[in-house]
């Protein structure tokens, strides 16, 4: 099992996401959140998923494709730091998101491309040593432990099925 990370392990920011996830199995509630997540986004119509609150605000396509690609930094970002404590730059999500055309995707290739994303990171968490856990490095200028990023993948879904939610009206 693996413990959840203290707060010197990750930016004030993250902190966010970490207080998202409850004191359990982190890897079990990777894949439970991955599974509920394909059923629930995987079933909307492209209608439905081209949907956005407010103007200016994201549609349900686009937060799909912005939760892929901060679970992908987040896993790189734990991989390396797995690996050698080193640095890496920030990630500025709208520069993602504004430079990819997730409208064009159909909801369901997105929600399949989630499943598969997470699938793999489950893989490569179970892979790591209680030392790899622990190691750190320094990422938009913080320093995270790897333990830290796969909390903060949870917590990050988390955060945005609320969303869904509360501002998209998107339930289970």
């Amino acid at each position: 099992m693996i413990s959840k990370p203290s707060p010197e392990e990750y930016s004030p920011f993250a902190a966010g996401y970490v207080s998202l996830v409850p004191d359990a199995h982190v890897i079990e509630l990777l894949e439970r959140s991955m599974e509920s997540s394909y059923q629930r986004l995987s079933k909307l119509t492209n209608e439905q998923a081209s949907y956005a609150y407010a103007p200016g605000k994201w549609t349900v396509k686009q937060v799909l494709g912005h939760m892929i690609d901060t679970e992908r930094t987040f896993a790189y970002r734990a991989l390396v730091f797995s690996r050698n404590h080193i640095e890496l730059p920030g990630f500025d999500q709208d520069i993602y998101v504004n430079n990819t055309d997730f409208n064009a995707q159909s909801i369901q290739d997105l929600a399949s491309e989630f499943k598969a994303t997470r699938l793999s990171n489950i893989y490569m968490v179970r892979g790591f040593s209680e030392e790899q856990l622990l190691r750190t490095g320094i990422a938009s200028d913080h320093l995270f432990s790897v333990r830290a990023f796969v909390y903060m993948m949870a917590g990050h879904e988390l955060h945005h099925l609320q969303s869904f939610k509360e501002k998209y009206h998107i339930s289970n």
